[in-house]
């Protein structure tokens, strides 16, 4: 079993460890970049559309696949259109590092308004390992829920929750126990905030093997990009059945 993580507190005191651990995990770590496709597009099928939008960060823009037809949002596309025979019109605006008060800032504002049904939000993994505090992200996550719904106000709105740090290759053990007690302190919160400004927040992504992840041991790879858009999909169009993590719940 993995160990527990430490309590969010325990980590500001283990800052120099995370410090230099995480300077020399970067300074290893493959520098990769997002597919040259754009970023936007349709597949065929019966009216009315689903129309998808998917903001975030370097998992949104495709980090990890040389081909946006293998990154979350096409994928996404894929499987909702196989699920229910809808035509989906896709757009990403996902980019590297972003974290949510970047989103909420210099992205959301400058989005087309579009008529986008489905919103699919990639964020908190660099709210985390940046170290950023609860009030912090409650005020920058709080505040993208408030900007998405006030301009796409009848949008279904999904989260998709950080990962657990401990299951990144790339991360040594203690640096993915730091890590993972950031992950968990804002996974508690982003969901208390989903469910007071009408988002749905996504349980987290059970993660099967390194082979979900791209050579930098820290991006999806196709495979774990594909497993993801499934593990979505369900909430995306809102059936029955779903919860959220009970790790997050405690």
């Amino acid at each position: 079993m993995k160990p527990s993580p430490f309590h969010p507190l325990v980590s500001w005191l283990l800052y120099p460890v995370y410090a230099w651990q995480g300077t020399s995990v970067r300074r290893k770590t493959e520098r990769m970049l997002p597919p040259s496709n754009l970023p936007i597009g349709e597949i065929a099928g019966k009216d009315p559309a689903i129309r998808l939008l998917v903001i975030g960060d370097s998992s949104a823009a495709g980090v990890g696949v040389t081909d946006a037809w293998q990154g979350l949002c096409v994928r996404l596309a894929v499987h909702l259109q196989g699920r229910t025979g809808r035509k989906i019109i896709w757009r990403t605006a996902g980019f590297n590092s972003a974290t949510s008060g970047q989103l909420r800032d210099h992205v959301v504002p400058n989005l087309e308004r579009g008529m986008w049904t489905h919103i699919v939000l990639t964020t908190g993994t660099n709210d985390a390992k940046n170290f950023h505090s609860l009030p912090r992200f409650k005020r920058e996550f709080g505040g993208l829920l408030y900007a998405l719904k006030a301009k796409w106000p009848e949008a279904h709105i999904v989260w998709s929750k950080v990962i657990d740090f401990r299951d990144v290759p790339a991360m040594p053990p203690l640096l993915g126990r730091i890590l993972e007690a950031r992950a968990s302190a804002i996974n508690r919160l982003g969901e208390r905030l989903c469910r007071e400004r009408m988002a749905i927040p996504a349980a987290r992504l059970p993660i099967e093997g390194p082979e979900g992840f791209s050579s930098d041991g820290f991006h999806a790879s196709a495979l774990g990009y594909d497993a993801w858009a499934k593990h979505l999909v369900p909430y995306i169009l809102n059936l029955p059945g779903m919860e959220s993590d009970p790790v997050d719940n405690q």
